[in-house]
């Protein structure tokens, strides 16, 4: 009996030899990856030991960048987590709070709209410049009573249906001593001087002195646009802009612009032309003037003028606008205009735009405009809008 028990101890220590070397296999790479991964500090971490301050969404420390055991996988010397320190971002937003009797909204109810604004600027060399805006808008719809309210749509705000839109990117930069802006969904004007003071209440003629195809040009797609100031107060700008990802191609749809102007202390005059394809083989030119002369008393106002013309297929348009501003009333300032509210041929009977609006600053990121608002109709009830809007700058 002494003699089975002793073979049955040898025997379970024979089995204990042959099971070691194949648990040391499985223990082995275990053992490995914890020499390269601090398991102790992965298994501290949870949320239940983090606290959230002001300081949390602070940049990391530089020795902090990754967990234990991830050192080595980023260029810690170089990243901080952050963004770079020539990267800002502004925002701002405009609410509309008002109602327009007559016109294409049928409910002619009061509403509120807004449009929000995020513009994204970086540069690279300290002369340059890449700006993204991103624009949000309240309403959903595209046309006057599909969700867009007449005061949204004189307003000119997006309809992005409470989402981000995209609205332009751009890249300015120096080349010798002129300005090149070259970019997505951008105005061949942005290298425009102009020459127009006056502050338009509504995004209707009226905005840009009455002469926004021409002076106010904007841009179908992908657009270049260079500028230049002379020191005796000219300056040169020019640009062009298609509709497609092609330019100055036969298959493309393209918009061509080029403007002078001269602006002293108190005066101002700009001249445009522009010649828009259309991408229908019948081409469009424009020619535009704006002026303006500022006082230099401040009791008396600013007159701004702007005067444009089309031409299409033979056919001769025309349009123009008159403004004055009042900088200095109260805290505030007064705008007064009026406009074609299109271009019209000799033997059309013309109707106008017509706004008068006090802007007034609460504080330095706060300013309440209120307004009114009137576009005749050729057959009906004319547009009569009173509304305010409010302007917040962060």
């Amino acid at each position: 009996m002494r003699l089975q028990s002793c073979v049955r101890k040898l025997m379970k220590l024979f089995k204990s030899l042959l099971v070691a070397p194949a648990t040391l296999g499985l223990l082995a790479p275990m053992s490995a990856f914890a020499t390269e991964v601090n398991l102790k500090a992965i298994s501290n971490y949870s949320y239940e030991n983090s606290e959230i301050d002001l300081n949390t969404f602070k940049n990391s420390p530089k020795e902090n960048l990754l967990l234990s055991g991830g050192e080595g996988l980023v260029d810690s010397a170089s990243y901080d987590g952050g963004f770079s320190e020539t990267t800002t971002a502004s925002f701002s937003l405009d609410t509309v709070f008002g109602a327009v009797d007559g016109g294409n909204d049928s409910t002619e109810a009061v509403s509120f709209d807004y449009q929000m604004n995020i513009g994204l600027t970086t540069s690279f060399t300290g002369e340059d410049s890449l700006d993204v805006t991103i624009d949000v808008g309240g309403s959903a719809g595209t046309t006057v009573g599909s969700d867009v309210t007449e005061a949204a749509a004189i307003m000119g705000y997006q309809a992005t249906g409470d989402k981000m839109v995209v609205d332009g990117i751009t890249y300015t930069f120096p080349v010798g001593g002129a300005t090149v802006v070259i970019g997505d969904t951008t105005d061949i004007s942005s290298t425009f001087t102009g020459a127009c003071v006056y502050s338009a209440f509504t995004d209707t003629t009226l905005d840009d002195c009455g002469t926004g195809n021409s002076l106010g040009v904007g841009g179908k797609g992908v657009t270049a646009s260079i500028g230049y100031a002379f020191d005796s107060g000219f300056s040169l700008a020019g640009g062009v802009s298609s509709k497609e990802t092609e330019i100055m191609t036969e298959e493309g749809t393209d918009i061509y612009g080029i403007e002078t102007a001269y602006s002293a202390d108190n005066y101002g005059v700009a001249v445009a032309y522009v010649s828009d394809d259309g991408g229908t083989g019948a081409e469009t030119t424009y020619w535009g003037i704006n002026a303006f002369y500022a006082p230099e008393s401040g009791s008396l106002p600013s007159i701004s003028g702007g005067y444009e013309t089309s031409e299409s297929g033979g056919t001769d348009k025309s349009g123009y606008f008159i403004g004055l501003t009042w900088p200095e009333v109260g805290p505030g300032s007064v705008n007064v205009g009026l406009a074609t509210d299109k271009l019209y041929t000799d033997a059309q009977t013309e109707y106008f735009v017509y706004e008068a609006s006090y802007s007034y600053p609460i504080n330095d990121g706060m300013t309440v405009t209120p307004g009114v608002y009137i576009k005749e109709a050729s057959s009906g009830d004319d547009d009569t809008g009173v509304l305010v809007k409010t302007s917040f700058s962060f």
